[in-house]
């Protein structure tokens, strides 16, 4: 549920408790930051679990009776539907060296602040010279569309994004995926209609529910040159829907430890131990770690028990798949601005969250996770620099009146983490 209704009593456990449990060592000097402004300190740890906490199985068990089961589709699809018709992806770095690539989350309203996020992203894109954009679920509030060919498609995404001319890299939000309940991700199937949907938009890139892309170090023609034989960035994007919907999954291709989840998670640990890249990205709807309402996997909206609505397989995933091996993980889902500081628990992995693209938090922190800068009331959106020498992420806030972005925060890295763990020489 990606409406700000819950409060989670407190995280699955703080950095403190993780290190006390004996995580493993976090190799030092991989990383510097650069802030633009100060950010908000961040809030004390909520108190203890509340009675919602008990409700979670009462809930999911209520929902059976009314999902229905959805068609089941490849778990991978074919390459990009749509073919030449689509904004072309970017074919090499920019003039600077790096992509550029816009960043942006939970955006599928169609509303004044949708499109004024928008407006301003435009204006930062141009400057910017962004070839690439990434839309990081809750495309179509509030059940997802009816059909590849529903009119919310135009209202919720081309209009807004109309100027911001590049291919989008769209992943599954829970109100994508969502049945009788809304943001429920009760109904997994209904994804399928956004993969279709590539097929006849140009910006919409969703080439199957979950995918990877790489992008090259250099020009076409140019292998010659060092590093030209290995991409500079590659994005894996997840649907996270399976593991972390509000309600059971009755359809048993979809559960938690059903085919698909096993499927995806066996091509992700693939992908990502195969990826010669220098940096890895990948793209989840639902974050590993969070500081705002709905807290971290193992504990989303103050859950602690089940299969599906604490996150806890989500968490699995993330720590047995993710961690250590990707240098960020760009999620949405809290409509909040969050550069999280990559540490021991996390094996070197930045999480990001930036889900303020149409919805904003309710103004403070509930969690104490390490945070390089955090934004808890304000619209925004982000930018993310691959280089060769530096991966950054620069933070923006909007100002909604003005349909105007500020740059607030900066966070740069330099050696990635396969790097510092001796994976690449």
């Amino acid at each position: 549920m990606c409406e700000d209704e819950l409060t989670p009593p407190r995280a699955d456990m703080t950095e403190e408790q993780w290190l006390r449990a004996g995580g493993p060592g976090l190799p030092e000097g991989a990383f510097a930051r650069e802030a633009a402004t100060p950010g908000p300190a961040r809030a004390p740890y909520a108190g203890a679990v509340g009675r919602r906490t008990l409700l979670g199985g009462a809930v999911a068990g209520a929902a059976l009776a009314v999902l229905p089961y959805g068609a089941r589709t490849p778990a991978v699809a074919a390459p990009r539907a749509g073919g030449a018709h689509g904004f072309p992806l970017p074919a090499a770095p920019g003039a600077s060296g790096e992509f550029a690539v816009l960043v942006t989350g939970d955006a599928g309203t169609g509303d004044q602040a949708q499109y004024a996020v928008a407006a301003a992203a435009r204006e930062v894109c141009r400057a910017e010279g962004v070839s690439l954009a990434v839309g990081l679920g809750d495309n179509i509030y509030e059940n997802g569309p009816e059909s590849d060919r529903d009119p919310e498609f135009q209202e919720k995404f081309e209009k807004p994004n109309d100027g911001i001319d590049v291919p989008w890299l769209m992943v599954l939000g829970n109100h994508d995926c969502s049945g009788l309940i809304p943001g429920s991700g009760g109904d997994p199937s209904r994804g399928d209609r956004e993969v279709a949907y590539a097929a006849s938009s140009r910006r919409w890139y969703m080439p199957a529910r979950y995918y990877n892309l790489a992008l090259p170090a250099t020009s076409p023609g140019s292998a010659g040159r060092t590093g030209g034989q290995e991409p500079l960035v590659e994005f894996f994007a997840l649907d996270t829907n399976p593991v972390a919907s509000t309600v059971v999954q009755t359809d048993p291709h979809y559960r938690w430890n059903g085919p698909y989840m096993r499927e995806q998670r066996a091509w992700l640990d693939a992908a990502l131990k195969g990826s010669r890249a220098r940096w890895k990205v990948v793209l989840g709807h639902h974050p590993y770690l969070n500081n705002g309402r709905h807290g971290s996997a193992g504990a989303y909206d103050g859950f602690v028990i089940g299969h599906y609505t604490s996150g806890v397989h989500l968490k699995e995933l993330y720590e047995e798949v993710v961690c250590g091996r990707a240098d960020l993980i760009l999620s949405g889902h809290d409509h909040t601005l969050q550069v999280l500081e990559p540490t021991a628990r996390t094996g070197g992995t930045r999480q990001i969250v930036c889900g303020a693209a149409a919805k904003t938090g309710d103004g403070r922190a509930h969690f104490g996770h390490p945070a390089a800068w955090q934004d808890f009331s304000r619209h925004g959106f982000m930018v993310l620099k691959a280089g060769p020498q530096a991966l950054t992420i620069d933070a923006y806030t909007v100002d909604i009146a003005t349909r105007k972005a500020v740059l607030a925060h900066r966070t740069r890295t330099t050696t990635p983490v396969a790097a510092a763990a001796g994976a690449l020489t």
